[in-house]
């Protein structure tokens, strides 16, 4: 097996891309179990522990993938990577601020339930220029599929009642299925960087 056709740095990358979408998605999930109420905790809590576990540890596994990786970087590399970066950190930065100034608005207007589908639209658009940036096509189809989720989840109803328990549709929804698609982003990112180490 070789591991030279990959380099490190895109290794490196594609980790710490695992362990966003790992993190996120368990937030995303988060909201989801909250607004259920308590129906079906139990196995959403034990779904979302065992979904984050196989990420991390997919993570981890490539992370120690790179000891083997005997890469010499160029200085053209190594400033081309650093672009990367800088253009990451402007894209989450703004990212972060779109989501605060949104979360501030909707608490003046006093209508935050419609907090959680903006976010996800915030979310999903943020991932255009990221599959711009890293020349990943599939980043496309987790954004359009983010942004999807938050349109539908304003036409859910707020509340609703199953099995006596009075639940938040909305959050419950956006929650779930943003964590998901995060989740299945994340997975696909582990998955591909195998396959192109296990190219010889």
């Amino acid at each position: 097996m070789s591991l030279v056709k990959l380099p490190k740095a895109a290794v490196i990358g594609a980790a710490n891309g695992v362990m966003f979408m790992t993190f996120f998605g368990a937030l995303w999930a988060s909201i989801g179990i909250i607004g259920s109420h308590g129906l079906g905790d139990s196995w959403s809590l034990v779904l979302s522990g065992i979904v984050t576990l196989i990420l991390l540890s997919g993570a981890i596994s490539l992370f120690g993938k790179t000891r083997n990786m005997n890469h010499a970087v160029t200085p053209e590399e190594r400033e081309q990577r650093r672009n990367i970066n800088r253009k990451f950190g402007l894209i989450f930065g703004l990212e972060g601020l779109a989501i605060f100034i949104a979360s501030v608005i909707c608490n003046i207007i006093n209508y935050f339930e419609v907090f959680f589908p903006i976010r996800a639209i915030i979310v999903g658009l943020h991932f255009f220029p990221l599959a711009r940036l890293f020349r990943e096509n599939f980043y496309y189809g987790t954004g359009i599929t983010l942004c999807i989720l938050g349109v539908i989840t304003f036409f859910l109803p707020m509340n609703v009642t199953v099995n006596n328990v009075s639940l938040i549709a909305t959050s419950t929804f956006i929650g779930f299925s943003s964590a998901l698609t995060l989740w299945v982003t994340g997975l696909r990112i582990w998955t591909d960087t195998l396959k192109q180490l296990k190219q010889k």
